[in-house]
């Protein structure tokens, strides 16, 4: 077993705190690029929808079309 002397061990912790602190603000950076994620997915899933409808809007209108008599 190593034996550690104080100055080893301060120099440990410090470089622990460093790696921590950096490991903080990845976690907090990755935390809102999922919510950015999110937030852009939710609003092209609505886009998406929106254009759904208005094809399903144009179909019945081309139906509707067809329909008629021709003059």
């Amino acid at each position: 077993m190593e034996a550690y002397n104080l100055k080893d061990i301060s120099k440990k912790l410090d470089e622990l705190i460093t790696a921590h602190q950096i490991v903080k603000h990845e976690n907090k950076k990755l935390i809102a690029d999922e919510k950015a994620w999110q937030n852009d997915r939710q609003r092209l899933l609505q886009q998406n929808e929106l254009a759904r409808n208005k094809i399903a809007e144009m179909i019945a209108r081309l139906r509707n079309l067809e329909k008629e008599p021709q003059d």
